[in-house]
């Protein structure tokens, strides 16, 4: 127990409260309320009883100690002057008042307990302690309540940790990465564009990465005044029927001198076709249609360009282009079945482009060609009898103007060649956003001959001609028909 203090626990109701110890005056009397120093109190005529004006809150701490003045004699004893007993108490009970507090003091803090020299507390919380800086520093609630959760997390994905700590130079490199990450994830919609159509992505990619590219030469191609591609665009009905007529197509080229013959006698071959059923002892002739397998050596060559999939990552920007022309790519993927079907049957086009009007004529009347193919010895055995075949000739007029598009065909007959070698080059993915760009106002930095630009504000497709950017022809930037622009884009 103490000898110069005493300490209460508020209840909200109680106001008087004992004092143990003895004092020399009232002055000598501290009392605090939850450490606030009070004089709101009084006190027994006796000293021994203290009572508060008001009764302390719940749970206040008061206390109520005696503070013996450490800095002023109470006696000054003087030469020859009489010891009285007053005076020898006054001093020896401030003498023994502050042994005493001096002695409550020293115990009335942390110490070494003796039966391990460790700091004691006595079961006392420490107060104001601040978060720990150094590793050796106490720690207090308020920092391990903030952190405890976080080590509760790290606790229960240990293995995790575990995990990332082997693989560290990988984190490293992520974060090296930030940048391109972060421009991936804000081109995201775009990525997930090119995922959709990745298929497409690694065509074009492996076509850039040809010696000679079809997308490279099909901008070459819209250079020219007279682009094939234009041509090609502005009869793609026919060049569908073509495609869809395939076989048709060969049998018609393996007769050419008999189909420029019965081109001028179109009525003629209408009545032939009227008599089907007389030539029934025609031989196919599906040797033509070989050439048609050409086309898996495509895809085998698709499954090995995953790497351009990491070349597409870093150039989002480019991806994000391709994205917006993803509605015409699509179109491209729907008229695979005749592109590859045309492209496998470059010379058969070759010697049909030079009958192209017979051509587009014949496109209007497709089932009697398809009879037709199917007689094509027969054909041969009518035009050995053209003499009398003329007499009949009504309508050759309707032929003869067919010949309008040969030109046409002929354009098309003379890239036959870059059709064919378009599929084994490929620049990558880099080059195509560098030669086709698509913005609000014309390029002009990194100009390069052969650049195709679409200017968002006009409307238009234009190309750069190595001075200039030019209007490409008005057939393919107005062309409603959704297989149209597709075909151009799909000899790439």
């Amino acid at each position: 127990m103490a000898n110069s203090f005493v300490r209460y626990t508020g209840d909200n109701s109680t106001t008087s409260y004992s004092i143990p110890f003895s004092y020399r005056a009232t002055s000598d009397l501290t009392v605090t309320l939850s450490g606030v120093a009070t004089t709101a109190f009084s006190l027994n005529s006796a000293g021994t009883t203290l009572t508060f004006n008001s009764a302390p809150a719940q749970d206040a701490a008061i206390e109520i100690r005696r503070r013996t003045s450490q800095t002023t004699k109470l006696v000054d004893y003087a030469s020859g002057s009489v010891l009285t007993e007053s005076d020898l108490d006054t001093d020896s009970d401030q003498a023994f008042f502050m042994s005493q507090e001096a002695i409550d003091d020293a115990g009335d803090v942390i110490k070494l307990s003796n039966t391990n020299f460790q700091w004691d507390t006595q079961n006392k919380r420490l107060t104001n302690v601040a978060d720990p800086v150094n590793n050796t520093d106490g720690v207090n609630k308020q920092f391990i309540s903030t952190n405890l959760p976080n080590i509760t997390t790290v606790s229960g994905i240990s293995s995790d940790v575990t995990t990332v700590a082997g693989i560290a130079s990988n984190v490293t490199a992520v974060a090296s990465d930030a940048t391109d990450i972060g421009l991936v994830a804000t081109n995201i919609a775009s990525v997930n564009t090119v995922a959709t159509d990745i298929a497409k992505v690694i065509v074009v990619a492996n076509d850039l990465n040809e010696t000679v590219s079809e997308i490279e030469t099909a901008a070459l191609d819209l250079q020219e005044t007279t682009s094939e591609i234009d041509t090609v665009s502005n009869n793609i009905a026919n060049v569908n029927t073509v495609g869809t007529n395939i076989t048709n197509v060969n049998t018609v080229a393996g007769n050419n001198a008999n189909v420029t013959t019965v081109a001028g006698n179109n009525a003629n071959i209408t009545t032939v076709a009227g008599i089907s059923g007389d030539v029934t002892a025609v031989a196919g002739i599906s040797s033509d249609v070989a050439a048609v397998e050409n086309i898996k050596t495509n895809v085998t060559t698709v499954a090995g360009v995953a790497s351009n999939v990491t070349t597409v990552a870093g150039v989002s920007s480019d991806v994000t282009t391709v994205a917006g022309i993803s509605s015409a790519v699509s179109a491209v993927n729907s008229n695979a079945t005749n592109i590859n079907a045309v492209n496998s049957n470059a010379t058969n086009i070759n010697t049909v482009a030079g009958n192209n009007s017979n051509i587009n004529t014949v496109a209007g009347a497709n089932s009697n060609i398809n009879t037709v193919a199917g007689i094509s010895s027969d054909v041969t055995a009518v035009n050995n009898n053209s003499t009398n075949i003329n007499a009949v000739a009504s309508n050759s007029t309707n032929i003869n103007a067919v010949n309008s598009n040969s030109s046409n065909i002929n354009s098309v007959a003379s890239n036959a060649t870059n059709i064919n070698t378009v599929a084994t080059n490929v620049a990558d993915v880099n080059t195509f956003a560098n030669r086709y760009r698509i913005g609000s106002s014309d390029p002009t930095s990194s100009l390069d001959e052969g650049d195709l630009f679409y200017n968002s504000t006009s409307n238009t497709l234009r190309f750069y001609n190595g001075s200039a950017w030019v209007n490409i022809d008005t057939g393919i930037q107005t062309e409603t028909d959704p297989t149209a622009i597709p075909f151009s884009l799909a000899l790439g």
